[in-house]
């Protein structure tokens, strides 16, 4: 009976463990909706401050760029801070950036202070991407590496879904649109940074942050030809989400009359929800097939996004997003799995610095492109030019995976590319 009796409670002590790991898991993944949120809050009520300061559609897309930029200084020189410092620590500076970002958004009266929230906006990001991927999955319980990556992936994506979503919701039926917002995000950084200073640390072999080195990106030989098609679809993808983020809103308004904030910020946050559902079905499709299965996804949705620009249809703007998002979201987790495969374990982490600063440049120089191009042609034109832009990127690369495909990943460290 004694045995029996210490056998349930060495049982009750696990199961303790488990759902103790679990409840850690998941609120790390709920500070990284919160962190990820902010990022995308504005998107919505970009046309409220073009009426309020009277800045062109240039304007609009330069400060969305500057938000890639402060990702990719973050992943540049400070890409493994984590792994030095620990996770709470790199964490808690992502949230103070998050703050002292929805705080510029709340004492705007200008483009300064717009420019100032997307830059510290980008290094929350910068900072959240790899570290609070990293901390989900390190405090799961043993045995649950899978059911932690799709925490880590659904808070990631989910949170920039939820952030136009909030925002338009709000804007829409509540008082003061361009303050209620970022008011609301800054008291959910505060419950967040309170959660996240109850979590333990994962990194037991922490060393100062003047041990921290910039990250150079780098390119081996062996994966090059994984690489570039890889970063190709990665780029285009998420180019698409750029336009859609930043210039989507402003055409709704304009060309299709729609005026509702809550419901153009919907249609962005299909876009990133749908990328969360692509991504998930990696999974089950395989990398092999994920990486020019989206690629052929993307071209679809990009040819339904120029349709809506032509024909002026809320369906098809709703479709592009839908179609679009799905094969970002297989492109890019197959990217990201078929590049660190091919790369050298001890030059892994460079590489897919790398892949990431490839597709950051895509929410930022194409994106400015349309904005430059929007006053000559239109934000239809100028959408219809990205588009083609787009597709001529993507098509070759689709084709070459199709003729020289990846193998599937074996965590064997082999060669991902048939010969």
């Amino acid at each position: 009976m004694r045995d029996h009796g210490d056998g349930d409670g060495a049982h009750d002590a696990d199961g303790r463990r488990v759902r103790q790991g679990w409840t850690r898991c998941l609120l790390a993944g709920a500070v990284f909706v919160v962190c990820m949120a902010g990022t995308t809050l504005p998107t919505p009520l970009y046309p409220l401050y073009q009426r309020e300061y009277g800045f062109s559609e240039l304007t609009v897309t330069v400060v969305y760029a500057v938000y890639a930029f402060g990702v990719i200084g973050v992943l540049l020189l400070a890409g493994n801070a984590s792994d030095t410092v620990g996770r709470r620590p790199a964490l808690l500076c992502g949230l103070a950036c998050a703050a002292a970002s929805a705080g510029c958004f709340l004492l705007a009266d200008g483009l300064t202070w717009l420019y100032a929230g997307r830059l510290l906006s980008g290094l929350s990001a910068g900072l959240f991407t790899g570290a609070a991927t990293a901390y989900v999955m390190e405090l799961a319980p043993p045995g649950g590496a899978s059911r932690a990556t799709l925490v880590a992936t659904a808070a990631n994506m989910g949170g920039l879904g939820c952030g136009p979503l909030l925002a338009g919701l709000l804007a829409e039926y509540a008082p003061e649109p361009l303050l209620l917002p970022f008011a609301v995000h800054l008291a959910l950084v505060a419950a967040s940074a309170l959660v996240l200073l109850r979590l333990p640390e994962t990194v037991t072999d922490r060393r100062p942050l003047s041990t921290v080195r910039p990250q150079r990106p780098a390119l081996p030989p062996e994966v090059r030809a994984v690489f570039v098609p890889a970063s190709i679809a990665a780029f285009v993808g998420f180019a698409l989400f750029g336009v859609f983020t930043s210039v989507s809103p402003a055409f709704l308004a304009r060309y299709l009359h729609v005026d509702n904030h809550a419901v153009s910020g919907l249609v962005v946050a299909l876009a990133f929800f749908a990328s969360t559902a692509g991504q998930l079905a990696v999974g089950r499709v395989g990398v092999a097939r994920s990486l020019p299965l989206g690629c052929a996804v993307l071209f679809a949705g990009l040819l339904l996004l120029g349709a809506a620009l032509a024909t002026d249809q809320l369906a098809l703007v709703v479709l592009a997003a839908l179609v679009g998002g799905t094969g970002q979201g297989l492109a890019f987790r197959a990217a990201l799995s078929a590049v660190a495969q091919a790369a050298p374990a001890d030059r892994r982490a460079a590489v897919i610095s790398t892949l990431f600063v490839v597709a950051y440049t895509g929410i930022s120089i194409p994106v400015i492109g349309v904005g430059l191009l929007a006053d000559p042609l239109g934000l239809e034109g100028a959408g219809l030019v990205f588009i083609a832009c787009m597709l001529t990127l993507i098509v070759p690369a689709a084709a070459y995976l199709l003729h020289r495909p990846i193998r599937e990943p074996s965590g064997t460290g082999g060669r991902t590319r048939k010969p």
